[in-house]
């Protein structure tokens, strides 16, 4: 049974009557520099590329041996499918209930796997009290509403959809009419200031639907997250929910790659294919995304085509009594073949400057600063995620991070920064499009590393030359 609302249902008709059929560009140059021997699951086989593949994931069916069977064995990220939503843990103005968020993110810790927070806002799925609000009483309360719940997930969450479905369907690619955008065009820029307050180590995504393709909606999505990452917004990711009913759009990889020109890591986050090719689909999506440096990975919308939304479509890569479906088997396949490691591509579409490229000219000013490290480890690999504020009272202007990498561990790629050397005494330097940190202002950065065992977190971080203390 669905547990999208039922305005979902039907526009999906219409998203899958506007996907164009096609396939991943022929030409495009895809390789894995490494030799990976082949996973046995989805998850196993995604973190040899340096990516992870996910499930959403609904606490009824926790109890449920075969549903947990699977997703245990095959997942390392979760998405909770709803529990995480306005409605249910904010039902009473100021009164907030995780019951049920927190029994999926105890079973993750408990297995190993990673949480994206989904969602923080969107227009549906809001209680009644916050739909009778409007203006600034919305506003703050939209305000409050992101610092408890991302506060109570504080250093759990790798990611946060922050922002759910704000853009309207059709050719203007401008925002949609709801209650939230007639507080003021601002308000998605509030929502991401106030999720980095309230969690400095997770990534911040902005996510949609019908954006798969380049087309009017995602162009509007793309000038908005190129206007953010100018002006310092701290935007990390991109997520793409790809509800498809066929192949994906002929210039799906070009689509996420232009987004990750940006500086931003791009993710497909509600994965479901429905339709006699739905094994060729599936195994495009997944050569797309590994060929694209800064796509983090691939969340799937549902285990088994009984827990989908799409009620009769059967979606997913699992029957309804759990068994593997040739789409699961396409979709292995693609994970285990060639591939792109995640790495920090040129920025072909920085924000536009009349300025010198901050990476380009001598660190100025500021200094002062506090650091939050976030580590994500597995049995020979991690990653890790750092949030730099600028606690001093001037901006930034070209910024050098250095800090002591421990012993044994080697970084293999990063993102925000260009790193030197791999190991021992390491020095982050700025990108062109982030070298600028304001006062009480923060910047987001990480990498990716192989250890032998000694999975501690970095020590001894300086800001061009100043030392920061660790949160």
């Amino acid at each position: 049974m669905s547990h999208r609302p039922t305005p979902r249902r039907v526009r999906l008709r219409a998203v899958l009557a506007l996907t164009a059929a096609g396939v991943i560009g022929a030409g495009a140059a895809i390789f894995f520099n490494g030799s990976a021997s082949a996973g046995t699951t989805l998850g196993a086989s995604a973190a040899e590329k340096g990516r992870y593949f996910g499930t959403a994931v609904a606490a009824g069916k926790l109890s449920n041996s075969t549903y947990t069977g699977i997703l245990d064995r095959e997942f390392n990220m979760i998405t909770p499918e709803n529990e995480m939503k306005w409605d249910a843990t904010e039902p009473s103005q100021g009164q907030f209930r995780y019951t049920s968020a927190d029994q999926i993110v105890a079973h993750a810790q408990a297995h190993g796997q990673r949480m994206r927070g989904h969602a923080l806002t969107w227009h549906q799925q809001q209680p009644g009290w916050a739909q009778q609000l409007s203006g600034t009483a919305l506003r703050n309360a939209m305000i409050n509403h992101i610092t408890n719940v991302a506060g109570h997930y504080k250093g759990k969450i790798y990611a946060w959809d922050v922002v759910n479905e704000a853009f309207a369907d059709g050719g203007s690619g401008g925002r949609r009419d709801s209650n939230l955008q007639r507080t003021g065009n601002d308000w998605i820029e509030v929502a991401f200031r106030t999720a980095r307050a309230a969690d400095p180590g997770a990534k911040l995504c902005y996510n949609d639907y019908n954006t798969d393709g380049i087309n009017a909606k995602s162009t509007g999505i793309y000038n908005m997250v190129r206007d953010f990452k100018s002006r310092g917004v701290p935007i990390d990711c991109v997520g793409f929910q790809s509800h498809l009913g066929g192949l994906p759009p002929s210039d799906y990889q070009a689509n996420l790659q232009r987004f990750a020109d940006l500086g931003v890591e791009v993710q497909i986050t509600e994965l479901d294919i429905s339709g006699s090719n739905q094994a060729t689909a599936y195994a495009n999506v997944v050569k797309a995304c590994l060929a694209v440096s800064r796509c983090a990975g691939i969340t799937v919308w549902g285990i088994r085509d009984s827990d989908s939304w799409r009620t009769g479509e059967n979606p997913l890569l699992f029957d309804a009594n759990g068994n593997k479906k040739a789409a699961y088997t396409s979709t292995l396949n693609a994970l285990n073949g060639p591939g792109t490691p995640i790495s920090t591509p040129p920025v072909s579409s920085p924000p536009v400057s009349s300025s010198p490229s901050p990476s380009a000219s001598v660190p100025q000013g500021g200094g002062a600063c506090r650091v939050t490290v976030t580590v994500n480890a597995w049995n020979t690999g991690l990653t890790e995620d750092l949030t730099v504020v600028n606690t001093g009272t001037a901006a930034v202007n070209g910024w050098s991070l250095a800090f002591t990498l421990p012993g044994g561990q080697t970084i293999t790629s990063g993102w925000n920064a260009t790193y030197t050397p791999a190991s021992g005494a390491v020095t982050a330097r700025n990108e062109s499009y982030n070298g600028t940190i304001a006062p009480g202002a923060s910047v987001s950065l990480g990498f990716q590393a192989t250890h032998t065992g000694n999975t501690a977190r970095p020590a001894a971080f300086t800001l061009n030359g100043a030392a920061c203390t660790v949160a």
